[in-house]
């Protein structure tokens, strides 16, 4: 099978062409660095020339409402050139519970790459995942300064980067869902008690004070980032992968 995996070069995709790769797959990588730009549509044509389905892991440079521009275009300039190219299978990585935080720029931007996906013409799969392990520095570095971090007491199901490869590709060379998978950890936090075990993991000794205002999940209310019972399981756990990344 033949694959074009569009921001393939990113934290998520170079793992996924890997993956594919190694299961005997034609994996092609699209990105800047390959001369394809979703935006103008530069090199896209080529990008999808042959392929069975087109796994788009591309993300908006910034998270403010330019994102909404960002996803709109190029999510409708590559269902374009998969129709175009008779693409089978379009599939997209979103976020659990994008659809109800309307508060954040990108999470409306996400919700209407998924709708723009949806309305297309080609039969599609929306994996939805929950926040990466490979965040929550930038997340703690937002509300922080060099005595202290603040953090609301937001609950999330974190998930290790690897494991959302590994669930992209399975969907991605599977047969097309026509709606929504969603992917988590294994443990649920409130991302002040996941701030303390992250800075305990490395031997940073700042509080953590818990403040409802902090940063961008401040906004988000109860438990909209928690997957549902229907979601797949990651195995990762974070203190494993914590004590891994250490060593």
């Amino acid at each position: 099978m033949k694959l074009t995996v569009v921001g393939g070069t990113g934290l998520i995709g170079s793992q996924v062409v890997r993956i594919l790769t190694g299961a005997g797959h034609e994996a092609v990588p699209a990105a800047p660095s390959t001369g394809v730009d979703l935006l103008t549509g530069e090199g896209l044509d080529q990008a999808v020339k042959g392929a069975d389905t087109v796994v788009n892991l591309a993300n908006s440079p910034t998270f403010d409402e330019a994102s909404l521009d960002f996803f709109r275009t190029s999510m409708t300039n590559l269902l374009a050139a998969g129709e175009r190219a008779g693409v089978r299978h379009q599939v997209v990585l979103s976020i659990v519970g994008v659809d109800q935080v309307p508060q954040l720029d990108y999470y409306r931007a996400k919700t209407l790459q998924e709708e723009l996906l949806r309305q297309g013409p080609t039969p599609y799969s929306i994996v939805r995942a929950t926040q990466f392990f490979e965040f929550m520095d930038a997340t703690m570095s937002w509300t922080s300064d060099e005595n202290t971090v603040r953090l609301p007491a937001t609950r999330i199901q974190p998930i290790a980067a690897a494991d959302v490869a590994a669930a992209v590709a399975e969907v991605a060379t599977g047969a097309p869902l026509g709606g929504i998978r969603e992917i988590a950890g294994p443990e649920v936090f409130p991302l002040d008690e996941l701030g303390r075990i992250t800075l305990a993991a490395g031997h940073d000794e700042r509080p953590v004070v818990t403040d409802p205002t902090a940063g961008l999940f401040a906004v988000v209310e109860g438990d909209v980032l928690i997957a549902g019972p229907d979601a797949h399981l990651a195995p990762t756990r974070y203190r494993d992968w914590l004590a891994a990344k250490s060593r």
